[in-house]
């Protein structure tokens, strides 16, 4: 398991373990079910004290990256098989599509003429339904639970597809399965087990894999002079995984800062040598050295794509 530690760096050993490991699972190094080197094992390797890894270990497995078993190794949570709890709400990134006024018309002259012919509203619910989940999706729903990761992941999606784009946590899309009706539904690998069955069986969902920061991390590397590198970014989840991260490229010689985004003091980043930021972070910021940080990988967006294409194409 490839795990650079830095223990010159300001950073905790622990979160820097612990952030790598989430980064080796978000990047798929890791996979679903996989078991991690037994804590004396992972410590002997990397030259840390045992209680270290341990505590990183303990950390991941309640933010539900690992699981842990009585007298066996932890391993990456296979998804659908841990007892995670979902948390947070959510929320649509799409813009009013408008004409709801005309929707509603239509809707109620259909109930009309529903009960005209004698038919229940709830058979006009099931066959509604039905036909609706037959149909071809019209628009993408990302499901993650952190709400600012949620909203990076959509940026990301409508900027390089140019489709209508909403999102939710998978609490949300589990008390109202509605949510996935005419949606080609994607989400992050390690969640796509728990997803996948809360979405219609003819249109399944997309596990999005997570772009590798190696460029970004040699960048760093061969800076020169001790510099003050800001990360700058909409999820509190990308700030503290690339915190972790950054840690082995900056060492002692450098420092981090993070700021959400929104900035409050715009000031404070232009101070920084060196920006690294999110998608949705990126093209609002003005600094003479920015390293854009695109969360998912290229052939994970092309895959999407063209699945939506094959979709609209039936």
């Amino acid at each position: 398991m490839d795990i650079r530690i830095d223990r010159k760096s300001e950073i905790p050993i622990r979160q820097q373990l612990a952030e790598h490991v989430v980064y080796l699972i978000a990047t798929e190094k890791l996979k679903p079910g996989e078991a991690l080197p037994s804590v004396r094992t992972l410590a002997r390797q990397l030259g840390i004290h045992h209680n270290t890894v341990s505590q990183a270990y303990k950390d991941l497995v309640s933010r539900t990256w690992l699981v842990g078993r009585r007298g066996s190794r932890v391993v990456v949570r296979a998804p659908g098989k841990a007892d995670g709890k979902t948390q947070g709400r959510g929320g649509s990134f799409a813009g009013d599509r408008g004409g709801l006024d005309d929707l509603d018309d239509l809707i109620n002259a259909t109930i009309r003429a529903a009960r005209r012919q004698g038919h229940s509203l709830q058979a006009l619910r099931e066959r509604v339904q039905k036909r609706l989940l037959a149909e071809p999706p019209d628009h993408i729903l990302v499901v993650e639970d952190e709400p600012g990761l949620r909203h990076l992941l959509a940026e990301e999606i409508r900027e390089a597809i140019g489709e209508p784009v909403e999102g939710c946590a998978l609490a949300d899309l589990a008390a109202h399965p509605g949510l996935a009706i005419g949606a080609l539904t994607v989400a992050g690998q390690f969640l796509i087990g728990d997803v996948d069955p809360l979405v219609p069986k003819n249109i399944p969902a997309i596990p999005l894999a997570y772009a590798a920061a190696d460029e970004h991390l040699e960048t760093i590397k061969k800076l020169v002079p001790p510099s003050v590198i800001a990360v700058v970014s909409v999820s509190p989840v990308f700030l503290k995984t690339a915190r972790g991260l950054l840690a082995p490229a900056l060492g002692r010689k450098h420092e981090v800062l993070e700021f959400a985004f929104p900035l409050k003091d715009a000031k404070a980043v232009q101070a920084a040598d060196l920006v690294f930021a999110d998608s949705v972070a990126r093209p609002r910021i003005k600094h003479r050295r920015i390293l854009q940080h695109r969360l998912i990988a290229p052939a994970s967006l092309d895959y999407v794509r063209t699945a939506m294409m094959s979709y609209k194409s039936r």
